[in-house]
């Protein structure tokens, strides 16, 4: 007989065939929002999949130990009214998790509508360490990053022109500059080059029409909403229809940015030099990699904070 002490199931005690059978009827057995530990003398991670494919997205998995004599995991059955959280929503109530998606090459902007297991199972990366790894960021010492979320939506949209479009608007002329002169001079032994260029000029060209509409058209809309929640004054029509138009467009727009400097990253061997690498190949290097992480910030804001604030408010005064 297994030893089942407050929910604790040793399973070491348990003969190798009852061992999954035991821990699936002791699961079953739980109530909502209810958890079972189990203790065993090797990583179970074989379980977690059987748990996943068999009983579905209807638990939590979290490691107390691993190893290296014993593995002890706490496996929570959820609430039925409780849904995997989104990578975006994930982000948008905790900054320092964007670091582990992008640790893993996962997207959590453009991607942000995925939840870890939907991005996991596209990239066949393992699940359960990417989930393992999150939680563990929880204990990290807290940076104290700004406050996206609690921003009014037109402080918000002023803070995204006035930090991430000037920075776009600033450093894109030195990227194209240093593009096409390590192209030039490098490109006959780095075909790669010819691409990359190619790339930052269409990135260029996106972003600077982008931007435009962003600060013409989406942006003084959504301080329109403001206004008009907050009794400034009345909402009128937009020509565009409903703020979903404008911002499906810029979602569309951001993906295709999204996987240009994607590609770039692939090229390029995720920024790794050459032997033969001059200073201005490092320089082009280095504000690329700058350049994603901005933007990666910049799009984040938008897509999974901005714009379904927006929507939320449109809808609450259309009501």
């Amino acid at each position: 007989m297994a030893t089942i002490v407050e929910n604790i199931l040793n399973v070491t005690l348990l003969e190798p065939r009852q061992k999954h059978p035991v821990i699936f009827d002791r699961f079953d057995e739980l109530a909502e929002g209810e958890s079972l530990t189990i203790h065993n003398d090797h990583d179970p991670k074989p379980l977690y999949y059987q748990l996943l494919g068999e009983r579905g997205n209807i638990f939590t998995w979290e490691y107390l130990e691993q190893g290296p004599e014993w593995w002890k995991v706490v496996i929570s059955k959820r609430m039925s009214d409780e849904q995997d959280e989104t990578l975006g929503e994930i982000v948008a109530k905790d900054l320092r998790k964007a670091q582990v998606f992008k640790k893993f090459g996962i997207d959590f902007c453009c991607g942000g509508k995925k939840t870890v297991k939907e991005a996991c199972a596209e990239k066949g990366l393992d699940t359960s360490k990417v989930e393992q790894e999150l939680q563990q960021a929880d204990k990290l010492p807290a940076a104290r990053p700004l406050p996206y979320g609690d921003w009014s939506l037109d402080f918000l949209a002023d803070y995204i022109v006035n930090t991430h479009h000037q920075y776009v608007l600033k450093t894109l002329p030195d990227l194209r500059h240093y593009a096409e002169k390590v192209k030039n001079v490098h490109g006959s032994h780095h075909a790669e080059l010819f691409r990359i260029h190619e790339l930052v000029e269409e990135i260029n060209t996106e972003l600077l029409g982008h931007m435009v509409k962003e600060e013409k058209v989406l942006f003084p809309y959504i301080k329109d909403l403001v206004n008009a929640t907050n009794g400034v004054k009345p909402l009128h029509a937009a020509h565009f229809g409903t703020v979903q138009n404008p911002i499906n467009m810029m979602e569309m727009e951001h993906e295709l940015v999204g996987k240009n400097l994607e590609e770039i990253r692939q090229l390029s061997h995720n920024y790794l030099l050459p032997e033969d690498a001059c200073a201005s190949y490092s320089l082009l290097y280095r504000m690329l990699d700058e350049f994603e992480e901005d933007l990666h910030l910049h799009i984040h804001l938008e897509n999974n904070i901005l714009f379904p604030k927006a929507l939320e408010m449109e809808k609450q005064l259309s009501n």
